[in-house]
């Protein structure tokens, strides 16, 4: 059964984070500006959550979206528990040791019970980071996945995984054996601040997770996904891109960071829609068959939508 713990005290939500000086939360420009979750599809969808138990991503990430994604019911499920083994200094999630002793054998079919109550043409399931398990949560993946072919076979399903860093080549075969739809990674930063925002990670190690995806499985959808304002410049970003592509990607997602807490990394910069517009006109350059880099870009925004436009850009491809 998985387990919580009381996180009303941030330095306990953030352990690895409370002797870090604090430093000040810029105020945000008019365009990243995002409307109070008060709709009453916001409301059900949060019922069902707790109906089910279910922990989403959207509230222990604080992300902006949530109010829009909720009410149209839209929430990406985080399986696996709600305490991540990484501490990367971008993340909102509580890190720390997981307390249960093993996995809830049961969260698979309430997440499946939950996409079908949800009535969800596209689901997108992620976790924490359990580097305290042998296959990285793998295997829970896969049930999870199988579960909703089950109970809701017309959704499609899309997986934001870890990076099974130490867990050998069976966990990410596991996962692509069980055929999600969209196999999604996110490489979050340029290398050369992985140090300081990615620390417990690999980039060119996530990167071959994506390359690896298509040598098992050539038909499946790869995506990933980075902040920018972390730091980094316009030459960083480009190269990732070629990066992405040369692991043959499909999708790239380019979204603003912002500091969730004083104790998180600072936020370098607001970077302007004139310059996202640029970055997505770039990566469609490079050959993506899908872009997003807006502000208020996540992984997981607008993700059934993007993936009608992805699955119909491969066949005009396949077609010209």
């Amino acid at each position: 059964m998985a387990q919580t713990r009381d996180l009303s005290d941030k330095a306990q939500r953030h352990p690895e984070k409370a002797h870090k000086p604090d430093t000040p939360i810029l105020r945000k420009p008019s365009w990243i500006r995002v409307k109070a979750p008060i709709s009453e599809g916001y409301n059900r969808t949060r019922k069902i959550m707790r109906d089910n138990n279910l922990t989403t991503v959207c509230e222990e990430a604080g992300c902006p979206n949530v109010g829009e994604c909720w009410s149209q019911g839209h929430a990406t499920m985080m399986i696996l528990g709600d305490i991540c083994t990484r501490g990367c200094t971008f993340c909102n999630i509580a890190t720390g040791k997981p307390t249960a002793t093993s996995l809830d054998a049961f969260e698979p079919g309430r997440v499946a019970a939950a996409v079908a109550k949800l009535g969800l043409k596209h689901v997108v399931i992620t976790s924490v980071d359990r580097d305290d398990l042998k296959d990285g949560g793998a295997e829970h993946f896969a049930q999870t996945i199988r579960a909703i072919r089950r109970k809701a076979p017309d959704t499609t399903i899309e997986v934001l995984t870890p990076d099974f860093l130490n867990c050998g080549p069976e966990a990410l075969e596991a996962v692509v054996e069980a055929k999600p739809d969209v196999f999604n990674h996110n490489l979050e930063t340029v290398p050369s601040l992985y140090p300081t925002v990615r620390p417990g990670a690999r980039y060119f190690h996530s990167l071959r997770i994506l390359q690896r995806v298509k040598e098992l499985d050539p038909s499946m959808f790869t995506k990933s996904g980075i902040m920018v304002g972390l730091g980094e410049d316009k030459q960083g970003v480009q190269q990732v891109m070629d990066d992405m592509r040369a692991a043959d990607i499909d999708f790239l997602t380019i979204g603003q960071y912002l500091q969730p807490t004083p104790k998180h990394h600072i936020v370098d910069r607001f970077v302007t829609p004139e310059e996202f517009a640029s970055y997505q006109s770039a990566a469609y350059g490079k050959g993506f068959l899908m872009v997003s880099a807006t502000p208020l870009t996540r992984s997981s925004y607008h993700a059934g939508d993007d993936f009608a436009q992805l699955r119909a850009a491969r066949l005009a491809k396949l077609g010209s």
